[in-house]
């Protein structure tokens, strides 16, 4: 519908071209054409640049009152999957934050994923794809050991690699955004080894992705 409303009101901006009318006509088609095409772009263009992102994708925004089924089903079939793994699955409001601790997913100091992590991150992508009106954020954190650089870089690195694998199992690259938080975002205290385990860690944010 979009794109026929563009290319009705650029044929029509053409046909002006081609004609000879008074200066008022073209001021007028000019109007009426340009608020066509910004109508229709308006979608797509402007606002919130993610959900114009989903909507350009063709996936479907969520009506507000639908968002609390939405997110209870896809809890429990994430639970489902990753059961038994560590990972972990929170409601948080109207989110959901799955929890994947660095020691079932990476080797240590490593962005590589554990091939044996592999099947529980396949359930995660299919329970994506059948949920997709949704943004998904993918945060990788370290503990304090070492440099805050190297902290860094090996959070964005894992992060990319849980995108990555993600985005290869079929989740819509318009949904997923990746980045690392290093060192700076602990659940735990960094003084204890279980602390510093509990904050190595990689997180998937699911937000739906609604109409308003």
């Amino acid at each position: 519908m979009i794109r026929n409303t563009i290319i009705a009101a650029t044929a029509s901006l053409a046909l002006v071209g081609c004609q000879t009318v008074s200066e008022n006509q073209q001021t007028a088609i000019g109007a009426v054409a340009g608020a066509a095409i910004g109508a229709a772009a308006g979608t797509l263009v402007g606002g919130n640049d993610r959900r114009n992102a989903l909507v350009g994708a063709g996936i479907g925004l969520l009506a507000g009152a639908a968002v609390g089924q939405y997110l209870d089903q896809q809890q429990r079939e994430l639970e489902a999957g990753l059961a038994g793994t560590g990972a972990e699955v929170e409601r948080q409001g109207d989110q959901l934050l799955v929890n994947l601790p660095s020691q079932i997913t990476f080797d240590t100091g490593k962005s590589e994923i554990k091939p044996q992590f592999f099947s529980a991150l396949d359930q995660v992508a299919a329970t994506f794809n059948k949920y997709p009106e949704s943004y998904i954020d993918v945060i990788g954190h370290t503990d304090s050991q070492g440099s805050t650089e190297y902290n860094q870089g090996l959070s964005e690195r894992r992060a990319s690699s849980v995108s990555s694998y993600l985005g290869g199992r079929g989740v819509n690259q318009a949904r997923l955004a990746q980045f690392g938080q290093g060192e700076t975002a602990p659940v735990a205290s960094n003084d204890t080894a279980e602390g510093r385990a509990a904050n190595r860690r990689v997180e998937l944010r699911i937000t739906p992705a609604t109409q308003g």
